[in-house]
């Protein structure tokens, strides 16, 4: 499990990453979050293309996001931290600012990938 504490909504808050993330995320919006992530990933890898500056390719990634999948899985992170937020992830989105989910988009995908890292050593090399 993971925790980290982002400044949205004028305060601090908590997410916590761990395998129920997804669980939560299923039984909230009826979608898969592997699978969400997966699109996702494969867009911003599809946007970037030979000869871009790095300017240029960040800028691509940014267009390629589908904000919505952040906004969901930021609101389960919070609410997994037990963090006061509405039970409704859109009564809490309307509290927001519109790009504030923006602004933390890159703490939710490091807590995100540091959930997702494997302690494990494989069996065969």
């Amino acid at each position: 499990m993971k925790e980290t504490t982002v400044s949205i909504g004028g305060r601090e808050v908590r997410m916590r990453a761990s395998a129920l993330i997804p669980r939560m995320y299923r039984h909230t919006f009826n979608r898969d979050l592997l699978v969400d992530m997966h699109r996702v990933d494969e867009a911003m890898s599809k946007a970037v293309t030979k000869g871009m500056t790095k300017a240029e390719a960040d800028a691509a990634r940014v267009a390629a996001i589908d904000l919505e999948v952040f906004e969901n899985l930021a609101w389960c992170m919070i609410r997994h931290a037990g963090e006061d937020i509405p039970a409704d992830p859109d009564e809490w989105l309307a509290t927001l600012d519109p790009l504030e989910i923006f602004n933390i988009l890159p703490q939710v995908m490091d807590l995100w990938a540091a959930n997702n890292l494997t302690t494990a050593k494989p069996a065969k090399k």
